[in-house]
């Protein structure tokens, strides 16, 4: 089992502490063997880890890395890396880790690169990361000196691949929790940045999300959103018939200017379009970490502007606002 008690002690006597007292009871239910039979096995593979002074970290490297080559022996290397694909598969990364290179179905770094220019500055800020994945970008979020970083996915696979690289890494603030933004406590008014990233179009109220997504920041605080749109007017938005690039959980994709509106709407000022790009297979792709199908698989093979249900190619856009 994963040791949250380090995490409820920084949050007592903080603008955080009812998520703190929130947290056990939360995490009882929603990390156990009862609802995910393989979560014995994940931790398994954490128990098979060998301990290994961190030594180099790099945080603010494309790969989130620590050690090389040459920081453990060949036979300990071989045990790293069978552990950490029993844990397969790895969809936001990448990592290296003593030598071993994870490369993950997403390039998560060139989402980063898109938008590090353009966000506040995370130095010495809180920070909330939704749908983070296996904390991927909280590793980056870290590297940019915030303060405290609190992933959040519902996945406990993702949560079990975070501990596998912070067993390495070390622990830099850095959490994340096997939680949904519906467990957060309601109003917490407590975030500096608030990250939501590849979310808001898996919600069948995107309003809904968004009034979540400000309820977390504090006054002033900066929401960075980045999530799927097509080109149009204000006003406009593609609502899949059944499928989009093969997902069944894909409900609403605006236009920028309509998703600028919902967040005027929802409250939020000082909203700017950051970047607004079609998703390449350079970015995701299948790998001998993600062996499953990926995005050329959902596009059309004759025409790669459109998904294979014929709707217009995964654009992605980062939006920065702030909560008045």
């Amino acid at each position: 089992m994963i040791d949250f008690s380090p995490l409820y002690k920084k949050l007592n006597s903080t603008a955080l502490e009812p998520l703190a007292a929130a947290l056990p009871a939360l995490i009882e239910q929603n990390f156990t063997e009862a609802r995910h039979g393989d979560l014995g096995q994940w931790f398994a593979a954490l128990e098979a880890l060998p301990v290994i002074e961190p030594g180099n970290v790099n945080l603010n490297a494309s790969a989130i890395t620590v050690g090389d080559d040459n920081s453990c022996s060949a036979e300990m290397r071989d045990t790293i890396e069978t552990a950490l694909r029993s844990l397969m598969p790895w969809r936001k990364g990448p990592f290296s880790v003593h030598g071993v290179e994870i490369d993950t179905e997403w390039r998560s770094d060139m989402k980063w690169d898109r938008l590090k220019d353009h966000i506040q500055p995370l130095k010495g800020r809180t920070v909330l990361d939704v749908g983070c994945g296996s904390g991927y970008h909280c590793w980056r979020m870290a590297g940019a000196g915030a303060k405290l970083v609190i992933g959040i996915d519902p996945s406990p696979l993702f949560v079990v691949q975070h501990q596998t690289i912070k067993h390495f890494v070390g622990d830099h603030n850095t959490y994340v929790l096997p939680l949904g933004i519906q467990d957060m406590p309601e109003r917490l008014t407590a975030f500096d940045t608030v990250f939501s990233m590849g979310v808001l179009y898996h919600r069948r109220s995107p309003l809904d999300h968004l009034i979540e997504l400000r309820d977390n920041l504090r006054h002033g605080g900066e929401l960075v959103l980045e999530t799927l749109v097509i080109d149009g007017q204000q006003g406009e938005c593609l609502i899949p018939e059944q499928r989009y690039a093969k997902m069944r959980n894909t409900w609403f994709i605006p236009t920028c200017a309509t998703l600028e509106l919902w967040l005027r709407r929802c409250g939020f000022r000082d909203i700017k379009l950051v970047d607004a790009s079609t998703t390449s297979t350079a970015e995701q792709r299948s790998s001998s970490w993600m062996q499953y199908e990926s995005l050329s698989d959902y596009l059309d093979p004759d025409d790669h502007s459109k998904t294979i249900e014929g709707y217009p190619a995964p654009m992605r856009a980062i939006i920065t606002a702030t909560r008045p």
